[in-house]
């Protein structure tokens, strides 16, 4: 099964790039489930308007994910009247797309990880559970870390606690290999002078 973080990022662009994160991402997890590929959002960055993500890491994971993800990377050029500056002439904005193969970065293991159980307080610091079960993960080598005290079962909240941890340290991971790539990414204009993989008409 193949595995590969897809990282969908605006620049430096204006609020409308911003919006078409938000599209791309929309299109990538309807037609990623539609082609019967799984698919999971690690992480979005908010920009400053309502519906509008200055990036987007998602993770998919099933058989030809490579061949899925070929066509969307790159610069994606979406065509569009701005749906924020109403007699704005331009119509073309750009976002980028990165794909990253699992299998070639640092690899999520176990081992690395250290489980503490501590006891878990309920509302106001009432009810005090004085069974400790509620599970704190710590990744080292990345730092991360992760407190579940969801349910009054230990066993549960370490499942909680392993499944989030790897969820953060997938969206970490992607993180710091876009920070390798950032030089791709420093300046809007580089974005738009790219030739764009995929040109998306948005139909009124």
């Amino acid at each position: 099964m193949e595995q590969i973080i897809v990282q969908i990022t605006s620049g430096r662009g204006p609020a409308e790039c911003s919006r078409v994160v938000a599209k791309v991402q929309e299109m990538m997890i309807r037609e990623a489930r539609a082609a019967g590929i799984g698919i999971q959002v690690l992480e979005n960055i908010k920009g400053d308007l309502n519906g509008t993500l200055l990036s987007a890491t998602l993770l998919l994971k099933g058989e030809k994910v490579t061949a899925f993800c070929q066509p969307w990377e790159g610069t994606i050029q979406w065509i569009a009247q701005s749906p924020y500056r109403k007699f704005h002439k331009r119509k073309n904005w750009f976002v980028g797309v990165s794909v990253f193969d699992i299998k070639k970065q640092v690899q999520w293991n176990l081992k690395d990880v250290t489980l503490e159980t501590c006891r878990a307080a309920g509302p106001g610091g009432q009810h005090v559970n004085k069974v400790e079960t509620a599970v704190r993960g710590i990744h080292r080598p990345s730092g991360l870390q992760v407190l579940a005290m969801d349910s009054r079962s230990q066993l549960q909240n370490k499942q909680l606690c392993l499944q989030r941890l790897e969820a953060k340290f997938l969206a970490w991971q992607a993180g710091e290999l876009v920070k390798q790539q950032q030089d791709r990414w420093q300046e809007h204009n580089e974005l738009e002078r790219g030739e764009a993989v995929k040109v998306i008409r948005e139909k009124l």
